[in-house]
């Protein structure tokens, strides 16, 4: 999209809140995401599907004192967002109050737009899809002992986020993201397992060779064939990258300020005291270079900021968007997403916890009997209580060594107690938006056979 193209809904924006303003609105705000994708999904070598998607929904916020009201649209005619802008004002002027409402005063907007390189220029043809598709599902299916195909997929989409409000703010950032996956079956009958590996970038040019992606689910389907049940007791537990992430992302749901404000999460009165092992630091970088959600600004035109949410295994700050932070007594952290249907909510940036020193085998080498998980199934972990039990599969330790797999496993514990016994590996990977090393958590149930 041409810079000029940009500036023009901008200016379409910023004359939809001059309406609101006109209606009788006291403030507004307003968001536009503009967006397309197309993916592909190919098995034995044909095509499965072929999708494309355009979206590029307005979402319109209007206060009249502390009342607002929230409309979104896709026509952009000049009627139709006349019509939509009265509508809405009217609507504001019928909800009861709420005093944590409003638009972010002008000291707290963003100034400064660092380049975040996120936004890959490079057209990719279908055909040049189907190719990478079909070379992972293909390195996948030369892998001894896979017998079969689910397919592969590829998909490319861009975005561009626009928000601009009546307190002077108006901006957008551009952002790009390619993705490709492969899933095979290995075995035959009864005894058949299927497993994937798939990679996502911001640039073409940094998405892992399709032939690589391939192998890996290939090798993942063969190596879980002829599981059994492992035994029920209290072993070290290790959760390797496509697994660990979850206890980040539990993180970073115990920390909005949303659950903080509500006294919904066992973290709310924990400011300031260790609640991970001491070596722990967990990151929120939304400035993270052709990171997954790297912003210049949030979805409140707030400048955000990188900060270590554990320090050294400490609680040191919660996400917070305007609505939690005065609800709090504090200030906005930046950390605002908004869609457009609906208002702000905090949201982690590109969260992640910092690699410790030892490798994953190292990290396993002294584990007399344990379990490695590979992959979990079913919910997670209950922020009010800590609570967390999930459906697990991966592979039985025995003598610091993998021995066989395991599948149809629980692991349960609590989330104050695992943090507070987690040990990183040193191989993090900036692969999904919320990442962790391979960790381990010494003294967890586990219950199989």
């Amino acid at each position: 999209m041409a810079d000029a193209a940009k500036q023009e809904t901008l200016t379409l924006l910023q004359d939809i809140l001059k309406k609101a303003k006109g209606f009788g609105a006291t403030s507004a705000d307003i968001v536009l995401s503009d967006s397309s994708s197309v993916s592909v999904s190919r098995r034995l070598g044909k095509q499965e599907s072929l999708s494309r998607s355009e979206d590029a929904d307005i979402g319109l916020r209007v206060f009249v004192g502390k009342r607002s009201a929230i409309v979104s649209t896709s026509d952009r005619a000049s009627d139709a967002l006349d019509a939509l802008t009265e509508r809405a004002v009217a609507m504001a002027r019928s909800v009861p109050e709420d005093a944590f409402a409003g638009i972010a005063d002008p000291s707290e907007l963003a100034k400064t737009f660092p380049d975040l390189d996120m936004y890959d220029p490079r057209e990719i043809s279908v055909e040049k899809m189907n190719e990478y598709a079909d070379r992972a599902e293909q390195a996948a299916r030369d892998v001894r002992g896979v017998t079969n195909s689910d397919g592969a997929e590829f998909g490319c989409g861009r975005d561009v986020s626009y928000y601009a409000a009546s307190n002077g703010f108006a901006g957008y950032y551009e952002s790009s993201g390619f993705s490709l996956s492969a899933s095979v079956i290995a075995g035959k009958g009864t005894a058949m397992e299927t497993d994937y590996d798939f990679d996502s970038a911001a640039f073409l040019d940094d998405l892992a060779d399709p032939e690589e992606i391939g192998r890996s689910a290939g090798a993942r389907a063969v190596q879980a064939l002829h599981p059994r049940k492992g035994p029920t007791k209290q072993v070290p537990v290790v959760f390797d990258r496509r697994a660990s992430g979850g206890l980040i992302g539990s993180l970073a749901g115990a920390v909005s300020g949303t659950a903080v404000a509500r006294g919904t999460t066992f973290l709310k009165d924990k400011m300031g005291e260790q609640v991970f092992a001491a070596g722990i630091t967990v990151i929120d970088d939304p400035f993270l270079k052709r990171g997954h959600r790297s912003h210049a600004f949030d979805g409140e035109g707030v400048a955000p900021h990188k900060r270590a949410i554990i320090d050294k295994g400490v609680l040191t700050g919660w996400l917070l968007d305007l609505a939690s932070a005065r609800q709090l007594g504090l200030k906005t952290t930046g950390n605002a997403a908004r869609g457009s249907g609906g208002p702000p909510a905090p949201r982690a940036a590109n969260f992640y916890m910092q690699p410790g020193s030892v490798t994953p085998e190292e990290l396993i080498g002294d584990i007399e009997e344990g379990f490695l998980v590979t992959q979990m199934l079913g919910g997670g972990g209950n922020i009010i209580t800590g609570d967390y039990s999930r459906g697990a599969r991966g592979f039985w330790i025995e003598k610091g060594r993998v021995a066989y797999p395991v599948s149809e496993m629980t692991i349960a514990g609590n989330l104050k107690d695992m943090w507070m016994n987690i040990a990183p590996a040193n191989d993090l990977q900036m692969k999904y938006g919320i990442d962790a090393p391979t960790l381990r958590i010494d003294g967890m149930m586990v219950a199989g056979s």
